[in-house]
């Protein structure tokens, strides 16, 4: 009985957050190890979808890097990188979009709809969703070429609200559409920050393998709750650096743009969105501008 009751106190718990986002809509950047974990493609995949039953719009965004390293390393081409960037060639670029649109994409679509979901995999190159230009980044001062790189120009946001709000899950495979025709690649994080913030989404939620920002790099505590302030602060201080650096100032940039709260959270973990959104403490870190409660037992 006690067992049961419990069961009955987190949904309770998880209600005025329910209540709170109804009808609002969720971007979820996918990627890092619940990719390439059987049992947490699952879990992420349920979690998705119970959103949707409930009355929430999520929106998800895939990578797929590894997949793509594979593939290229399959047909003997060597990946490299620049600023974090794979060089893509013609070739290379060809692959990368075989991988992400012909195989993850669909890969995602088929389990939300084992779980009893209805998804819609896109790319941003169907209805030229998401249009971009190509990415020079500077290294050592100067601009350089590494190729089908895209840098987000514009997103189509009517026609994924008018998704996102109907039946369907989108799910978005990041490949661009450019001025002259071709397919870009696109950073995934990149691309679901973009597109919280064209839509104006309740949330983005970043799904990686790191547990969240740390009040010491190396072993501190999680830090549950930060406005936009501190962490500004804390990149200052030194305490958040390396590559938490751009997954935090992606999130600043969301919330600037008009997203309400952002959410770096372990992908690691079976049902973490769930986790995240449903209970008080949540499992990851929240950055949002101010600290203002969904409702008055909320403790920030």
């Amino acid at each position: 009985m006690e067992k049961i009751i419990k069961k009955a106190e987190i949904l309770i718990e998880a209600l005025p957050y329910i209540q709170a986002l109804n009808k609002k809509t969720v971007v979820i950047k996918y990627g890092g190890n619940a990719m390439l974990n059987e049992q947490l493609k699952n879990s992420v995949m349920e979690d998705v979808t119970l959103l949707k039953f409930i009355g929430i719009n999520p929106i998800i965004v895939h990578g797929g890097g590894p997949a793509i390293s594979k593939a290229l390393s399959d047909n003997g081409i060597v990946s490299k990188f620049v600023n974090g960037l794979r060089v893509t060639d013609e070739k290379t670029m060809e692959i990368a979009q075989m991988v992400l649109i012909g195989k993850t994409n669909k890969e995602i679509v088929s389990i939300i709809g084992s779980k009893g979901g209805k998804a819609i995999g896109i790319s941003g190159i169907d209805g030229g969703l998401i249009k971009c230009k190509k990415h020079l980044p500077l290294v050592d001062g100067k601009q350089v070429d590494i190729g089908y790189v895209g840098e987000i120009t514009s997103i189509d946001a009517k026609s994924l609200i008018m998704l996102a709000k109907g039946d369907y899950i989108p799910v978005i495979a990041p490949i661009g559409i450019g001025e002259d025709g071709k397919s870009y690649n696109i950073n995934a994080d990149t691309v679901a920050g973009e597109i919280a913030s064209a839509l104006k989404a309740e949330k983005l939620m970043l799904l990686t393998d790191i547990e969240g920002v740390k009040s010491n790099k190396d072993d501190g505590d999680i830090l549950h709750v930060l406005s936009e302030n501190e962490i500004i602060q804390m990149i200052e201080d030194k305490v958040i650096d390396g590559g938490m650096i751009p997954k935090v100032l992606g999130c600043i940039k969301a919330i600037d743009q008009g997203v309400n709260r952002t959410h770096i959270i372990d992908g690691r973990v079976p049902h973490c969105v769930l986790l995240e959104i449903f209970t008080n403490k949540g499992i990851g870190t929240m950055i949002t501008k101010d600290k203002i409660p969904y409702f008055s037992g909320e403790i920030l």
